[in-house]
């Protein structure tokens, strides 16, 4: 199927499903981090609306590029590029907040991308699949710092075994976050420590099934008094469980795709 800018898909909105918008989570934990995905499973199940395309057209990042040295080569001479979704729409009037997650890259035999699947004991966010991060700190002194925290605090994962490249452009979430995704090696060899209150789980997915555009699923949708809200999925199948990569998580690795296909 042919790829197509996001802006294509106002003109097939008569071919989605209308939803009514869902309601604004309450924010009850007064802990000053949150997830950075959208919404709460509990409240809105992506995965119900519809499929509109698959990029599967465009190519794959080729293994080579997939590399530890390519990798560090790409970020200390990165290409001209253009990140291909910036921000969500708005669902509130929040403030914006500086936020920061982690690009966890394990250096497996078959390099692998570590994820999380959030807690179903947040009032926000729960269930859905997330990089470690959140909330940048007054305390941190730069972003890489705020993300390697947030991986320690999240699920234990140790600095001496990740190595920062660098940082992707900013992604603003429907909640008004500014995103940066910070990207690492990490070495293996390390343990994790979940923390309950924010992790359910943690998984990892090979980083060449993430930088093939033929996973890479658009969906689109449009409510009551809002504009058209799209986004991309990145389903995989990890043995029988469904690890649904979705929303803001997706967005940042379609870019990270952009800047290593560019």
């Amino acid at each position: 199927m042919a790829a197509f800018c996001f802006s294509d898909l106002i003109h097939i909105q008569q071919r989605i499903t209308t939803l009514s918008r869902p309601a604004s989570p309450v924010v009850t934990s007064t802990k000053p981090v949150e997830p950075i995905n959208a919404v709460s499973l509990a409240v809105f199940d992506p995965r119900g609306v519809p499929v509109v395309a698959v990029d599967s057209d465009l190519p794959a990042v080729d293994a080579e590029r997939l590399t530890p040295e390519a990798l560090r080569a790409r970020f200390a001479h990165p290409p001209h590029w253009t990140p291909e979704v910036r921000r969500e729409p708005k669902l509130d009037g929040r403030v914006p907040a500086q936020a920061a997650v982690l690009v966890p890259i394990v250096l497996r035999e078959v390099p692998t991308v570590l994820l999380t699947e959030r807690s179903s004991k947040l009032s926000t966010h729960s269930g859905q699949v997330a990089f470690p991060g959140g909330r940048v700190d007054p305390t941190d002194p730069n972003i890489a710092a705020a993300a390697l925290r947030e991986a320690w605090e999240e699920v234990g994962l140790r600095s001496e075994y990740i190595e920062v490249l660098g940082s992707l452009p900013t992604y603003t979430t429907i909640t008004s976050f500014v995103v940066t995704p910070v990207v690492a090696l990490v070495k293996p060899g390390f343990e994790l420590t979940l923390n309950p209150y924010e992790v359910a789980d943690s998984f990892e997915v090979p980083l060449h099934f993430l930088m093939n555009p033929a996973h890479h699923r658009r969906h689109a949708m449009v409510g009551e008094g809002m504009s058209a809200r799209q986004w991309f999925s990145m389903p995989y199948q990890d043995g029988a469980l469904e690890r649904f990569v979705w929303g803001a998580t997706a967005g940042m690795l379609r870019n990270f795709y952009r800047f290593l296909s560019a």
